[in-house]
């Protein structure tokens, strides 16, 4: 039903800032929870950030302790798209990030509790 994809991915150096975006192709999309993931070579995806739908116009976030203070996610429901804004990047943030949404309002911060994934854009922070 809802399709992703996303973009703004790049090259950057230590300490600089990047901003992903994530657009949703299906209506409702604040019904859905969205997720931000990671994943670096030879790592597993990782969580990075989640916003979801509390009822209403209420939304509630959560990050990954390694983001938190330097990364933010937020919505624009007339757009369907939800951003990561990403700054003082470090070598560690390098992976390819990915936007990913469910079915639920619930709190979920685990890769397999999403179903519907985007195609991912390449983060590269260098030293």
């Amino acid at each position: 039903q809802v399709q992703l994809v996303e973009s703004g991915g790049g090259l950057v150096q230590t300490g600089g800032s990047l901003r992903l975006s994530c657009t949703a192709s299906g209506r409702a999309y604040s019904a859905y929870s969205v997720g931000w993931f990671r994943q670096a070579p030879g790592k597993e995806r990782e969580f990075v950030a989640t916003t979801r739908w509390g009822g209403g116009s209420v939304y509630y976030t959560d990050y990954a302790d390694s983001v938190r203070g330097r990364f933010a996610i937020s919505r624009d429901n007339a757009k369907n798209t939800v951003w990561l804004q990403m700054n003082s990047l470090k070598p560690e943030d390098t992976g390819f990030y990915y936007c990913a949404a469910r079915s639920s309002t619930t709190r979920a911060t685990m890769t397999n509790d999403y179903d519907i994934w985007g195609q991912g854009t390449q983060v590269t922070v260098s030293s």
